[in-house]
């Protein structure tokens, strides 16, 4: 599911308790205050004979100011390629430089699976620097070297710096 409404304490504890009445496990979940907002994804089991009860608890929430949208889990096998990356990108912030980043992520079939972007203040010049982490599963037709090469190429038009390295396995 996904939510999203005006950040406040205790979003997150009435969410949680509405799963949990309703015989829920919470599976994961990325959450996080933009702009004001509260915005996560989450998934979490349920009981067949709690679905619909808890749907309409969900509802509920919205007089609240929370948006919850639900969609039915559906399994997929796992990826045959195991190939994580990360790709690290840091530089004085501009327009685009998401957009050609993740088109040459795009034209090489790199999946994005997790994606954290920021501006923050430089510490010398208090220039606005743009932070970019991502971690990405390689298609076994684009190698860890082909993608660096890629991107640090696009990296020097942009005048940002580009990392892409294995990804840390837990």
């Amino acid at each position: 599911m996904t939510v999203i409404g005006a950040d406040h304490p205790g979003l997150v504890g009435r969410l949680s308790a509405v799963v949990a009445e309703h015989g829920g496990n919470w599976l994961e979940s990325r959450m996080a205050h933009l702009g004001g907002q509260f915005a996560g994804i989450l998934r979490i089991e349920i009981p067949t004979a709690e679905e619909q009860r808890l749907l309409s608890a969900l509802r509920s929430l919205e007089p609240q100011g929370l948006s919850v949208s639900v969609e039915r889990d559906v399994s997929v096998a796992a990826p045959v390629s195991h190939n994580l990356a990360t790709v690290e990108v840091v530089g004085h912030d501009r327009p685009g430089i998401v957009r050609q980043i993740s088109q040459v992520l795009a034209q090489r079939q790199v999946n994005v699976e997790e994606l954290t972007t920021g501006c923050e203040s430089a510490a010398m010049s208090g220039e606005m620097l743009f932070r970019a982490t991502a971690k990405v599963r390689l298609p076994d037709s684009c190698g860890l070297d082909l993608l660096r090469h890629e991107l640090e190429q696009i990296g020097t038009d942009l005048m940002v710096d580009v990392a892409v390295r294995p990804a840390e396995t837990p």
